[in-house]
């Protein structure tokens, strides 16, 4: 054992029966330094996982007790109602082979209330659109464009400016202003399909 180098002091000085003689020089124990590092670990692990937990807590992606709200259920989105609105004119395009379809269509529509001068026919520039299809201007226009595809007999409705009117700045007027709405006419309005058949 290596020898003291502290002075004497009055503590050397005891008995020797008593085994206490320079017990006040002892060297302190020391810790092992992976000790030290292991506990320091551990205590910001510990940290991290609370600071963690806090955060989903607090930006409510983690909802402590059973009070939490339900989460919604899907529904189906609310739906559009269709209005048969008479005041738009109405242009039928023939998307098919089939001759006559436009005008066909065209009686039914004025049938429905429309004046016969608002309903103009035409072809379009395809003879194979597949499905038929009423195009609308605004947002504004779509009930109106439901309720005409249910006085078809069915059609699908697409947001588009598609032979819709401009404004001319040489006139006083504002010709955008109209409203229209665009009926493309599909083969599914034929019961063979391309070959030309008319539906029942």
């Amino acid at each position: 054992m290596a020898r003291s180098t502290f002075p004497r002091d009055r503590f050397d000085d005891l008995p020797d029966a008593s085994g206490r003689v320079g017990a006040h020089r002892a060297e302190k124990p020391r810790l092992r330094g992976w000790i030290v590092f292991l506990w320091a670990a551990l205590a910001t692990l510990v940290l991290i996982i609370v600071g963690i937990f806090g955060t989903l807590v607090v930006s409510g992606r983690i909802s402590l007790g059973d009070d939490a709200a339900p989460a919604p259920s899907a529904s189906a989105e609310p739906t559009t109602p269709a209005v048969v609105d008479t005041s738009y004119s109405v242009v039928v395009l023939n998307g098919t082979t089939n001759d006559g379809l436009a005008g066909e269509t065209r009686d039914r529509i004025v049938a429905a209330g429309w004046p016969g001068t608002s309903v103009e026919t035409g072809s379009s520039d395809s003879t194979d659109f597949a499905t038929t299809t009423i195009y609308y201007l605004r947002d504004t226009d779509l009930p109106a464009a439901e309720g005409l595809a249910q006085t078809i007999g069915g059609a699908e409705v697409a947001q588009s400016d598609f032979l819709q009117p401009t404004d001319d700045p040489n006139t006083p007027g504002d010709e955008s202003d109209v409203k229209r709405l665009i009926v493309v006419l599909g083969l599914d309005r034929v019961a063979g399909g391309a070959d030309g058949t008319p539906a029942p």
